[in-house]
């Protein structure tokens, strides 16, 4: 794919991955790298831009990320974001030092003023929030550089060498926190760096295809589908790429919601491909008895769907490859880059070091989830599948907190069911971006018809997000929890008592394993 290319360079930042989806956003496409990745394979990339990430680092230490001082040589446009500001400052010759508590560190929503005349802040407010996350200041800004942004604690807020094309930031404009952050990336991509815009989903279709056929050749292809959003956009993506070279195995591993299974299969019916179900329920529950801790959950999991794989393979005879609808916040939760391991996808970091496959094919692994979905109208999926609501691979094995039993799973599917017919029934599912019940492990005392009770806690999760690497809990109005509370508690044997989840992402996850 000939695309015009922002390099994103990986420090090691929270919010890293998130630049590049507002990047995509914004029309331009962008791929994500390590710093540590040699510099002439970054300038063989041929970059128009390249935009330098947050991290955790301290850029004064020894043992601080570093980027070669050529980079600098290249005639590119840079932007620095937080630790990737403070390294620009500190390898051009600025002071970057700790603040001290009456000085500039500074965390969190930040009334920030901008110098509009600044190509950077082109066209927005000369005041807005902007969301900082710094326990570092530039002391001394480097030569050349003049100083656009300002905060009440922080003078050197943002500075740019727009002779060089070279511009920092002390806070994040890829957050939601961030007023017109977005607006900022965008006048860096089209005012800084030229750029075209030639990142659309139809390009992507095309190009993908042709590239899925060139790979595979005459080869045999399958196709790990769960019926989730992701596996069955690439299930029409390869489709149209390989027709009847594809082979589409759904495992049911006993772990689905309330007839969860059933709708997958009547869902593929019309396709005109070739569609094996694979009852695998005692054999999961097997392999997953006992075990509490949730990355060997997804560990196993991982493992098990790949034996069943490779065991329907044989059947079918020579398979050289298999697909998975992996996309990017999969890759990357599951530690890639400089980026922590969050939890292991049980298609990504699950995976058993051993698989009986030529190759594994992925071709959304570098998509985000509204990505995906506007790849999945591209390939004219009906609505119904594309706007669906994500369900993990693992299914309820992660919203069962603890051990693994079938009664327990039985007593989730219920609960869930309920909760989520109500949630559609009040209208809310217009509003929330995914919603689940959670089984904990937790026992407490109740009362029920004038007799003791000792049963289990069950969660409620809802979230409304663009693109879930950040989330907000729902305000589900009180009356509708009070509806699906009485309901559960009613009507499902084994749970006495219901709490609502109001978290947010960060600092929790939207599962809760």
């Amino acid at each position: 794919m000939n695309h015009e290319l922002i390099l994103v360079l990986d420090f090691g930042g929270q919010y890293n991955q998130l630049i590049a989806r507002r990047v995509r956003e914004c029309g331009v496409y962008c791929e994500v790298k390590s710093y540590q990745t040699p510099l002439a394979q970054l300038k063989a990339m041929d970059p128009i831009g390249i935009i330098f990430t947050g991290g955790p680092n301290s850029v004064y230490l020894d043992q601080a990320p570093k980027v070669d001082p050529e980079i600098f040589t290249w005639g590119v446009p840079i932007l620095g974001i937080c630790y990737g500001c403070q390294l620009m400052a500190h390898t051009l010759g600025g002071q970057v030092s700790p603040a001290q508590e009456d000085t500039a560190r500074e965390y969190g929503k930040t009334v920030t003023y901008y110098d509009t005349t600044c190509k950077l802040f082109q066209g927005l407010p000369q005041e807005g929030i902007s969301w900082m996350s710094h326990g570092d200041y530039m002391a001394k800004v480097p030569p050349g550089f003049a100083l656009v942004g300002h905060t009440a604690m922080c003078p050197n807020a943002a500075i740019a060498d727009e002779a060089r094309g070279f511009y920092g930031v002390q806070y994040h404009p890829e957050v939601n926190h961030t007023q017109h952050g977005t607006d900022m990336l965008r006048n860096f991509l089209y005012a800084v760096c030229r750029a075209k815009g030639d990142w659309t989903m139809a390009d992507y279709c095309r190009t993908t295809i042709a590239a899925i056929r060139e790979k595979v050749g005459n080869g045999r292809v399958l196709l790990a589908l769960s019926g989730g959003v992701d596996s069955s956009v690439a299930a029409a993506l390869l489709a149209e790429a390989v027709g009847k070279q594809l082979t589409c195995v759904f495992v049911d591993h006993g772990l689905m919601r309330l007839n969860e299974a059933d709708e997958v299969e009547a869902a593929f019916a019309p396709w005109d491909l070739n569609f094996i179900r694979v009852d695998a329920e005692t054999r999961f529950l097997l392999k997953l008895a006992g075990e509490t801790e949730p990355e060997r959950k997804r560990k196993i999991i991982g493992e098990e769907f790949i034996r069943v794989f490779e065991e329907e393979a044989k059947k079918i005879g020579a398979v050289d490859f298999l697909a998975q609808g992996t996309i990017y916040p999969d890759v990357i939760e599951s530690g890639a880059g400089e980026a922590a391991v969050i939890k292991s996808h049980h298609n990504v970091g699950g995976l058993p070091d051993y698989v009986d496959f030529k190759e594994i094919l992925e071709p959304l692994r570098m998509l985000f989830k509204d990505e995906v979905r506007q790849l999945g109208r591209e390939l004219g999926l009906p609505e119904y599948l594309v706007s669906r609501q994500p369900f993990p691979g693992p299914g309820l094995a992660i919203r069962i907190i603890g051990d693994i039993t079938k009664e327990k799973a039985d007593t989730l599917r219920l609960a869930d069911a309920i909760y989520r017919e109500e949630i559609v029934k009040a209208g809310e599912d217009k509003n929330i971006n995914q919603y689940f019940a959670v089984l904990t492990n937790t026992r407490s005392v109740g009362v029920m018809g004038d007799g003791r009770t000792y049963d289990y806690t069950l969660a409620l999760r809802a979230v409304t997000t663009s693109d879930f690497m950040t989330a907000d809990w729902a305000r589900i109005p009180y009356e509708v929890l009070d509806t699906i509370s009485g309901r559960i508690v009613n009507e499902v044997q084994g749970i006495n008592r219901i709490v609502y989840d109001i978290t947010s992402k960060p600092p929790a996850t939207i599962e809760w394993e």
